[in-house]
């Protein structure tokens, strides 16, 4: 597939890695430093370009912002039109306390509220330190991502992206499920940098008869 990168961070530069590797062509985008996003392109191997052209070019559009960037980065790709948007971020405090959007919304809801005629899919995948490792396993386990959205295309899109990271998708419903998925995942981000645990964690689905499958 075609995927466009948007936000050349951690882990925008890890699903870039990592879906370059599995064959996919990949484009990073929006960045206030264009040689840095040059630099870190060449680095990996993989295209680079405006983001209303990339969003034009891609298959899928993949947010990788912080969510202080979220709007700006919507305004640069202009029209989203039945586009696939496969949303990372999460609506989080900058201290990592809080969110800043619950329970009666959610990040991945204020996506699709912005961009109302894309398609969007919600999945925080693993953390990008693990991404970037050998042996992305925890345990001999593939870790688990959650996904939501309303469009059965578009998460099957994001399906096949997430098991070329691999990870293991599991469907978890509509797009308001974005209100559960993102409060678990700050949890593990609280645990991984504020409690010391450090990022070769997931929270994995586990019952007695056996393994869960997506």
């Amino acid at each position: 597939m075609k995927v466009a990168i948007i936000g050349p961070g951690a882990m925008g530069k890890a699903l870039a890695k990592r879906l370059g590797r599995a064959g996919h062509e990949i484009r990073l985008s929006f960045s206030r430093d264009e040689q840095k996003l040059r630099e870190a392109a060449k680095e990996l191997g993989v295209g680079f370009g405006v983001p209303v052209e990339v969003a034009r070019w891609a298959d899928v559009i993949a947010l990788a912002t912080p969510w202080q960037a979220l709007q700006p980065a919507l305004d640069a790709l202009g029209d989203l039109s039945g586009k696939i948007i496969w949303d990372n971020t999460n609506a989080a405090a900058s201290d990592l306390s809080t969110m800043l959007v619950g329970t009666t919304n959610s990040g991945g809801e204020e996506v699709q509220n912005r961009a109302p005629g894309a398609r969007v899919v919600k999945c925080i995948p693993a953390f990008a330190e693990l991404l970037e490792r050998d042996d992305r396993r925890l345990g001999g386990d593939l870790v688990m991502s959650y996904v939501a959205g309303n469009d059965a295309k578009a998460k099957a899109a994001v399906c096949r992206l997430l098991a070329d990271l691999p990870t293991q998708p599991f469907d978890v419903g509509d797009l308001t499920a974005s209100r559960l998925i993102e409060p678990m995942m700050l949890l593990l981000v609280q645990l991984a940098y504020l409690r010391g645990m450090g990022p070769m964690i997931s929270f994995n689905l586990v019952r007695q008869d056996g393994p869960i499958n997506g």
